[in-house]
Formats: structure tokens, sequence, C-alpha cells
């Protein structure tokens, strides 16, 4: 059994600060622990966008706080994304997010993430394994 808490994970290699700086992650599941899916919270920032393509990638996302403007850049449906909603890119949908205020929210990943991601040119998560 794990127990973490969040003050477990800040400040530490699982608080992880996008390059960008549009958001943080603090990743509270990650590939090592083995379980087959890794669990996130992540904040992004207010006025911020953030374009992203989980190519390698399945994510649910659970908004817990705040409100974004969630775009589909491959058919330019845009869907208000607010506590209580879930969205879930089962298609590897390219997809841009706009918080109106900082927005929290709960993430699902599966392949699990290492926790050394972060989004590269084209808004992609490498695929990283872990050691065996």
């Amino acid at each position: 059994m794990i127990v973490r808490s969040f003050s477990d994970i800040e400040n530490t290699d699982r608080h992880v600060k996008a390059a960008s700086g549009t958001w943080e992650s603090k990743r509270i599941v990650l590939a090592k622990e083995k379980v087959g899916f890794s669990l996130h919270e992540t904040v992004l920032y207010a006025g911020t966008e953030t374009s992203m393509w989980y190519a390698n990638h399945i994510e649910a996302v659970l908004c817990t706080e705040g409100e974004a403007e969630l775009t589909n850049d491959e058919t330019g449906e845009t869907h208000w994304i607010s506590p209580g909603t879930m969205y879930l890119l089962n298609g590897h949908e390219h997809h841009t997010l706009r918080p109106k205020t900082d927005f929290r929210c709960v993430c699902v990943f599966n392949p699990p993430v290492t926790g050394r991601e972060d989004h590269d040119e084209n808004g992609v998560y490498p695929l990283l394994t872990e050691e065996a």
C-alpha cells in the first residue's frame, strides 16, 4: 500500500514545473510504482495557453477547481471545462487549454509517465520508460 500526500511531493522530483511556465504538476503515482497508470494533480495558470498532443499516451482529466476553455485543435470544437467536468483524450487529439482562472485538475495517464516528462515543441510527452 502506498500513502502519499501533496506535502510529501512538494519541492521534490515529483513536483514538476513546465519549462513553458504555464503549469506545474504533482506526480502522485508514477511508472516506477508499476500499477499501469500514473496519477497527477496539475495546475495550469490563469491567462496562459498550453497546446498539447499526447501522441504516446491516453489522458483523462477531471477538473476540481477553476475554469478553462478546451479546444480540439483538429476540429475547432470548443468546450467549457469547470469543476466536476472530465475530458478524455482517447483519440490522441491535439488540443489547447486556455485557463480563465487557475485551473486545478487530476490527470490519469496510460501508459504511466516516469515523472521526467515535459511537452516538446509539438506539445508531446516523450514515451519514457523505467528501468526494470
